[in-house]
């Protein structure tokens, strides 16, 4: 039977980690520098209710003078 090979896992989880790490940071500057914001859930709201068809609930948008 063949022993395993700790050393080749190790390594195979670190790269793993850091290739995590670097598309974290990646994206990190990707948003810094004015990419869209993370898209959020709209499924369901902060209640955890799912959104009804309020469109014509909302109030209507006043002109600054």
């Amino acid at each position: 039977m063949a022993t395993p090979n700790y050393g080749y896992e190790k390594r195979q989880k670190e790269l793993a980690k850091k290739r995590k790490k670097e598309e974290k940071l990646k994206a990190k500057a990707e948003r810094k520098a004015g990419g869209a914001p993370p898209p959020e859930d709209e499924s369901v709201n902060a209640a955890g209710e799912s959104p009804a068809d309020d469109g014509d609930l909302q109030a209507p948008q006043r002109d600054q003078p």
